[in-house]
């Protein structure tokens, strides 16, 4: 099982629930209440090959700033799972999951739980050799709350090599009572 971790940018804003004046990016400031995301910081991979099973993610992803009770997000990035395991059948399951957002001390109002995080998969972007692909959450009206480990993507099927690609979306629902801050989490994608 091979195993990368994603970090995510968010930048809670102090003001009330109006339109954003401008899009944010990393690293920039801005005038008013905004507060600027945090630049990403890296995180290693954790590796433990098995056999040649292996899955690749974006190594960060920042979905700059929102409001107090908004929902921000957007694509994460494509996801890529390569399998050319010689067992027979070669199957696996792709588990995503993610950690609670922070800024500051970590305090009760500086945390946006994992709870408050959605995913949905879509269907692959690009696909290669044989067997049966099931994305997890094929919609928007599939999306799963990521509080606890969620199916991804699965191979149900087949002998053959394969590999396939996605590209999800990610949802965080900002609480209404969050200090302002550059909060940062982890998204994790494993294989097995």
């Amino acid at each position: 099982m091979r195993r990368l971790s994603v970090w995510i940018g968010l930048a809670v804003l102090a003001g009330s629930m109006l339109p954003l004046p401008m899009p944010m990016t990393v690293g920039t400031a801005a005038a008013g209440p905004m507060v600027a995301a945090a630049a990403p910081k890296w995180l290693p991979a954790l590796a433990a090959r098995q056999q040649t099973l292996s899955i690749t993610v974006p190594a960060t992803r920042s979905y700059g700033a929102g409001f107090r009770g908004s929902t921000i997000g957007g694509q994460l990035g494509t996801v890529t799972v390569r399998d050319f395991r010689s067992i027979s059948p070669n199957v696996w399951v792709a588990t995503v999951s993610s950690s609670s957002y922070t800024t500051g001390g970590a305090t009760a109002p500086e945390t946006i739980g994992n709870d408050r995080v959605s995913y949905w998969s879509g269907t692959a972007t690009s696909a290669s050799g044989g067997g049966t692909l099931v994305p997890g959450q094929p919609t928007s009206a599939a999306a799963v709350v990521l509080s606890v480990p969620r199916t991804a993507f699965s191979k149900t099927s087949g002998n053959a090599n394969n590999t396939v690609a996605w590209n999800p979306t990610v949802s965080i629902a900002v609480p209404t009572g969050a200090i302002a801050g550059a909060y940062t989490g982890t998204i994790t994608h494993s294989v097995a």
